[in-house]
């Protein structure tokens, strides 16, 4: 599986979302659902904007290097 973009309009409707506790009352924060196989990304504060479809693997690696502190120089 490749990393895929999707529009919001070909997301379907009945996709859970979930979104991170740590997302504070401004929202500012991403969105995961399973689909297709992978899993999806999306701005929680924007999703007519569509999302970004990643394999597992993809995903556990970035997981696992946030828990790392791989990013912590972004933020």
């Amino acid at each position: 599986m490749q990393t895929t973009y999707l529009e919001a309009a070909d997301i379907s409707e009945e996709v859970t979302w979930t979104k991170g506790s740590r997302s504070g009352a401004a929202g500012h924060c991403v969105e995961l659902a399973e689909m297709g196989g992978g899993i999806a990304l999306r701005h929680s504060k924007a999703p007519g904007r569509g999302a970004f479809v990643y394999t597992r693997e993809e995903i556990a690696a970035f997981v696992q290097g946030a828990k790392d502190g791989e990013f912590d120089h972004l933020i």
